[in-house]
């Protein structure tokens, strides 16, 4: 038998194991988003090279409803909110729903909010793509890099973490 220490030592290695490989397997299932939850969403597909960092615009209003809507043809479902500006009905296009769903993004219906984006126009209609909500003075829900538009549900865990982390 072993000391104290040493069984001590031998249950911390065991539990620190256990603990890498659910984080590990956490990790790899969330990351690992499928190439269905993801199709059309990439930096060079069609529908990210409507946005335009060029054209940024600033939304504020009244969170209605959240819906799922497939942008384009083929594409996997988005996270839609829609938005109450002065009386005008707004799709605000957030992200795929496999990066955020509704209740991931801190955001409610009847929140007061601001939106950063770019307008475009997807079969005659004029949508807003977001790059970040904000939701009263400390809170806001990050989608892409307002200065190109890089997306942030196609950026290394590493990258998300700095990025979501800068204010």
């Amino acid at each position: 038998m072993g000391s104290p220490m040493h069984t001590f030592l031998k249950k911390s290695f065991i539990l620190c194991a256990v603990i890498y490989s659910l984080a590990f397997l956490t990790l790899s299932s969330v990351c690992a988003a499928s190439a269905e939850d993801m199709k059309g969403w990439g930096n060079g597909d069609e529908y990210n090279k409507l946005y335009n960092p060029r054209e940024i615009d600033k939304l504020k209003g009244t969170v209605l409803s959240f819906k799922k809507i497939s942008p384009l043809p083929g594409m996997a479902e988005a996270t839609v909110l829609v938005l109450d500006d002065a009386g005008d009905k707004i799709d605000v296009h957030l992200c795929p729903v496999s990066f955020a769903t509704p209740k991931d993004t801190g955001i409610k219906r009847g929140d007061r909010v601001t939106i950063k984006g770019s307008w475009a126009e997807i079969d005659g209609v004029d949508v807003f793509l977001a790059s970040k909500v904000k939701k009263g003075e400390h809170y806001e829900f990050k989608v892409r890099l307002t200065k190109d538009g890089d997306p942030f549900w196609n950026m290394s865990a590493e990258q998300l973490v700095k990025e979501r982390n800068q204010k």
